[in-house]
């Protein structure tokens, strides 16, 4: 069973794709419930026709119960000017809700999509006591995939062949690893001009995104549908996405975008090589994210 917790555009958006893949039972539970049961009523019409899977919408917590995999979604819908401000409106609610996942769902694999995604991950840690491989935030894999659109511009190239990773935080400190980008196989050189830019841009994307339509629905919920794909049936996704640190890359007690792999057993850590100045903006990073931390 997936849970899906906020019944919001990004919730729903994931309970679409989920149930059109027949991948489980979905329920939706939203503190409206009506607006839970609404949003089900339109999900389950999507269901293949040769399956038996449930879409069910709720507000009652025990719903979740037995889930595999539970997704969070919620905020407290504040417009802000940087994800990090979020912090004093999304932990209140992030707070009640891990401890009502400790209760019904202690053995589920948890998706985190709320904002900012690094310290709430990181927040369910400490307040649910669920084990570190089973609490994974979804970041970094939609900024890896705004790095290689950013990429193909500058390269005037279509985003096919583009292989590229950031990691760090999902917000302003995020790193975008150059030294690893190829494009077709083959490793590809940028000056630093052309680096400043393209870093720019992917730490910038979602600002005119959020002007023009609020936030980002579509990428968030796609990265995140792979993610519970990769659980739900046991695949081996390769992708960044944050999660606690205990030593790699010289890092601990932080959650932050790191490579992953991820499967119906939970997240493992994949370290890969950096260069210098890539790892310095990556321990930077991760002060970053301790600072915001501490606002907890």
């Amino acid at each position: 069973m997936i849970s899906i917790i906020g019944a919001g555009k990004v919730g729903s958006a994931i309970g679409f794709l989920s149930a059109s893949a027949s991948l489980d039972d979905i329920v939706l539970v939203n503190r409206n419930k009506n607006k839970a049961m609404g949003e089900a009523l339109d999900i389950v019409n999507v269901v293949p026709k040769n399956s038996t899977i449930s879409v069910t919408g709720t507000d009652d917590y025990e719903n979740i119960a037995g889930s595999q995999v539970v997704v969070i979604t919620v905020n407290a819908g504040k417009i802000v000017t940087d994800r990090s401000d979020l912090i004093q409106y999304n932990i209140p609610i992030i707070k009640d809700i891990s401890k009502k996942i400790e209760r019904y769902a202690s053995n589920a694999k948890v998706i985190v999509i709320t904002n900012p995604v690094d310290v709430i991950t990181y927040c369910i840690l400490q307040e649910s006591g669920l084990s570190v491989k089973n609490v994974i935030g979804m970041g970094s894999s939609l900024d890896s995939d705004r790095f290689r659109y950013a990429i193909s511009k500058t390269l005037h190239t279509n985003q096919s062949g583009i292989e590229s990773i950031v990691l760090g935080e999902h917000g302003n400190s995020m790193v975008p690893i150059f030294s690893t980008v190829k494009l077709d196989g083959k490793a590809i050189h940028f000056d630093k001009n052309q680096m400043t830019d393209i870093t720019n841009e992917v730490r910038n994307y979602w600002r005119p995104l959020t002007e023009l339509k609020g936030a980002s629905v579509f990428g968030a919920a796609k990265h995140s549908y792979d993610i519970i794909k990769a659980i739900m049936k046991n695949e081996s996704l390769e992708v960044p996405s944050s999660v606690m640190l205990h030593g790699e890359y010289g890092i601990s007690d932080v959650c932050m975008g790191v490579p992953l792999v991820i499967n119906k057993n939970g997240a493992s850590i994949k370290e890969i090589d950096l260069d210098d100045s890539e790892h310095d903006m990556l321990v930077k990073s991760s002060n970053v994210i301790k600072n915001n931390i501490k606002k907890i």
